[in-house]
């Protein structure tokens, strides 16, 4: 029988071109290599699947886990659906500069091409420079052929819609999306568990020895939505309300919490729940999280305390 008590887990932090030095400084624990961008917080990604930080699991792998305890630690839902996988990758990401203009596949098209997940994601502004921006979705209607020219034009920037962004600001960005972080954002991402990403354009930047990134214009042709929207952000409301539903979709939901003394929670055993702090500090189904820490909680926890003050999401399959 699983513990019912949440599940900590060691972090991965990426090292990438965009990245810098935000991260660490949120979670409270020291740098040791440039430009982290990624901080993967629970992961079942092959070659980086998260090992449990502590307590009675403490050294093994997410993997491992599951086949140990199934369903009581994945959920009745999960397990049957995702075939024993463990279906979300959950993240804090550092733009110190400009991500990519990416997009990626569905779970049709994934599957047929990588034999994975598609990559339906979302997005919550923890903290934001001032100007700092977001690039999600099309401003005007497109065909593929458009698209080719604009990149054969370097005019691909000219058709992105810009979203300014705040802390606090949600983006819910389905597969298909064309989207970028914009430099000065900190974000959390729910997304899909897939690493399975389609680079349009890179600004012309250069690694350290004087490369340009590849990128996969033809492989993003037949994955974008060339669809026009007018709900690419979806701002959180300034309320007092405690817990709000802020994404949902057939991948996952995920709750903003408002914290300040005690809450009960209730849940079924079709699904784990993950909780990432995001401001103060809390005891969640007797684990003390602090900002910057998440926790996955197993299904078979159905009654969850929380105690103490902080902003935290809540994502469950």
């Amino acid at each position: 029988m699983i513990t019912k008590q949440g599940i900590r887990f060691l972090p991965y932090f990426k090292s990438v071109i965009w990245g810098g030095e935000r991260i660490c400084k949120y979670k409270g624990v020291e740098q040791t290599e440039d430009k982290i961008g990624e901080s993967w917080e629970i992961s079942a990604v092959a070659g980086h699947e998260s090992v449990v930080a502590e307590g009675p699991y403490k050294g093994m792998m997410i993997t491992e886990l599951i086949d140990c305890f199934g369903a009581e630690l994945l959920g009745t839902k999960v397990m049957e659906r995702y075939d024993g996988k463990f279906p979300l990758l959950v993240k804090l990401i550092d733009a110190n500069d400009n991500l990519s203009v990416q997009v990626h596949p569905d779970d049709e098209l994934a599957k047929e091409r990588h034999g994975s997940l598609g990559k339906t994601e979302m997005w919550y502004i923890i903290d934001a420079d001032k100007g700092a921006k977001i690039y999600s979705g099309l401003n005007r209607e497109m065909t593929a052929d458009q698209y080719v020219e604009r990149l054969k034009n370097n005019t691909l920037e000219e058709v992105l819609a810009v979203h300014d962004s705040h802390p606090g600001d949600v983006f819910f960005l389905p597969a298909g999306r064309v989207h970028a972080i914009g430099g000065g954002n900190l974000l959390a991402e729910i997304q899909e568990s897939s690493d399975i990403t389609y680079r349009i354009y890179d600004y012309g930047r250069r690694d350290a020895r004087g490369n340009t990134r590849e990128l996969h214009t033809e492989l993003a042709k037949d994955a974008i939505d060339y669809t026009y929207y007018d709900d690419y952000k979806s701002a959180v409301p300034d309320s007092e309300v405690a817990d709000t539903v802020i994404a949902r979709c057939d991948h996952f939901t995920v709750n903003r919490i408002l914290l300040d003394g005690e809450m009960e929670l209730e849940f079924d055993e079709t699904s784990f729940t993950v909780f990432m702090c995001l401001e103060g500090e809390v005891s969640v189904g007797g684990v003390k999280v602090k900002r910057g820490e998440t926790v996955l909680l197993p299904a078979a926890m159905t009654n969850v305390r929380l105690t103490g003050q902080g902003v935290l999401l809540a994502a469950r399959s």
